[in-house]
């Protein structure tokens, strides 16, 4: 009989930086998803209903790890547990919160907006204000003789590893992605600001479609 690597060996031996020596951890038994759909989001809860979550907590952090795949070959993500309802975060992104505390690491997992991402859609983005991290840029506007533009209305939804942002709208969940450092495809800048700004998705314009798209690319892995 072969012996199966668990989801959360699996997720160490491919995320090997998260645990620091000497933290102590606790891991629950994995259970199949019991949350049922998030309102809104049918790719994303298409996915989640195949998931299986297993509990941990490290370091008295509580995590949820999220699994897919067969049993030789397992991907997933390490998130938060739900979170409650925020007036400061988009309608969308509270739905969301009802599942899934956000997410912070993965493993095996296909390219998406949410690739190279240190916080997705978790209470310390939202905490990161954007206006101050446009203005530590404003020469990439002055430059060329433009103004900011104003992002007092929006809120970080992730963090890339090299300090991009990816934005939302606090009532509509329009989406903005502040990327002075990008090699993307399928962006185009926002009027009245240069190449390597603030960008739209084409193919994600809000909160909404952004989700949706990255759960149907780990739905099809």
């Amino acid at each position: 009989m072969i012996d199966v690597m668990s989801d959360w060996l699996r997720f160490l031996t491919e995320v090997s930086w998260f645990l620091e020596p000497g933290q102590p951890v606790t891991v629950g038994e994995p259970l199949p998803w019991i949350r049922g759909p998030v309102d809104g989001l049918p790719q994303l809860s298409r996915l989640f209903a195949t998931a299986t979550c297993t509990p941990v907590t490290v370091a008295n952090h509580t995590y949820e790890l999220l699994a897919w795949g067969e049993p030789d070959e397992r991907y997933g993500w390490l998130g938060h547990p739900p979170r409650k309802v925020d007036d400061a975060v988009a309608p969308i992104h509270n739905r969301f919160w009802q599942a899934c505390g956000g997410i912070v690491e993965r493993f095996g997992e296909p390219s998406t907006w949410w690739t190279n991402q240190d916080e997705v859609l978790t209470a310390a983005a939202a905490e990161v204000c954007p206006v101050e991290a446009l203005a530590d840029y404003a020469w990439i506007w002055q430059d060329q003789g433009l103004q900011v533009p104003d992002v007092e209305e929006y809120y970080v939804v992730a963090i890339e590893a090299n300090g991009n942002l990816t934005l939302a709208h606090r009532r509509d969940g329009r989406l903005l992605l502040f990327a002075p450092d990008h090699a993307f495809g399928g962006v185009t800048p926002l009027a009245g600001c240069p190449p390597y700004s603030l960008l739209t998705i084409d193919a994600a314009p809000d909160l909404t479609s952004w989700i949706e798209v990255c759960a149907a690319a780990w739905q099809d892995r």
